[in-house]
């Protein structure tokens, strides 16, 4: 875009081949470098640096001192061409850091859309984030963490590299997560157990009662000793198959489907005062 649709304060310094669109406006002391795609109507306060191979959406919000698209702190990594993707709308506050992906990664760090990160967040090397996910300040993510949507990550937290967090999970604050978390879930602790189903986020995001309750006999399900993973994931599509034998309980099917596809093993493990009891 012409420099003239752009709102970019003298002291910035931005290349002259990066992409910024109509718009964008760019603070004092700011450094954006020449690879750098900015999408409309995005604000980059001061003192913030983006730079590498990376496309930042539109309408977002980047707050002083954030570092963005930076080589990642990977021993292996060799000077490779690597990328990071953000959607729209997301917000990225005080002093948070994200970095690109590795060869061994895919080569691409990857954030869907309206994500808010709070100060200190750290996105490491080839994570990939879904979309209206909160991380808590000082959240911390090592490398190859997926985390699905709606999904939070609480303050002082940290998430083990090629770890997932599940779509609605609440992960409370100064947890330590080695293993995946489960969807819908709330996970506590150092290390990490299983405090039964996030109750009042799947509320606010206006999961009827019953729909609540379903998930619910589900942990139970994953939770009874007499079973092991295998056995409590066929008890799962039997009581599917009851339920709706027209198909399967979407919800049912996002657990399943998770805990098949875990490579680590999954967080079941009931904390001592399990939330559900009341």
């Amino acid at each position: 875009m012409s420099t003239a649709a752009v709102d970019c304060h003298p002291t910035a310094v931005v290349h002259e081949r990066a992409r910024l669109a109509e718009g964008v406006r760019v603070g004092p002391y700011t450094v954006i470098g020449e690879h750098v795609e900015i999408e409309r109507d995005t604000v980059i306060d001061s003192n913030v640096v983006i730079d590498g191979y990376t496309k930042m959406g539109e309408r977002c919000r980047v707050f002083p001192f954030a570092s963005i698209g930076l080589e990642p702190q990977d021993l292996k990594f060799d000077g490779e061409v690597s990328t990071l993707e953000i959607g729209n709308e997301n917000v990225f506050r005080e002093f948070v850091t994200i970095h690109r992906g590795t060869a061994l990664g895919g080569s691409r760090t990857v954030i869907g859309d309206k994500n808010l990160f709070m100060a200190y967040t750290h996105v490491a090397h080839d994570c990939q984030i879904g979309s209206g996910a909160i991380f808590g300040n000082a959240a911390t993510l090592g490398g190859h963490v997926n985390v699905d949507d709606h999904a939070t990550v609480s303050a002082f937290s940290g998430v083990h590299q090629f770890c997932r967090v599940g779509t609605f999970a609440f992960v409370g604050g100064y947890t330590v997560i080695t293993k995946d978390v489960l969807p819908f879930s709330k996970t506590v602790g150092n290390r990490a157990r299983l405090y039964g189903v996030n109750t009042v986020g799947l509320e606010r995001r206006e999961f009827g009662r019953d729909r609540i309750e379903k998930i619910r006999s589900a942990f139970r399900t994953l939770q009874q000793s007499s079973l092991n993973v295998s056995q409590a994931l066929d008890k799962l599509e039997e009581l599917d198959v009851n339920d709706r034998p027209d198909g399967m309980n979407p919800d049912l099917r996002v657990i399943i489907d998770f805990v098949r596809g875990s490579e680590r093993g999954v967080i079941v493990k009931r904390g001592r005062e399990d939330s559900d009891a009341d």
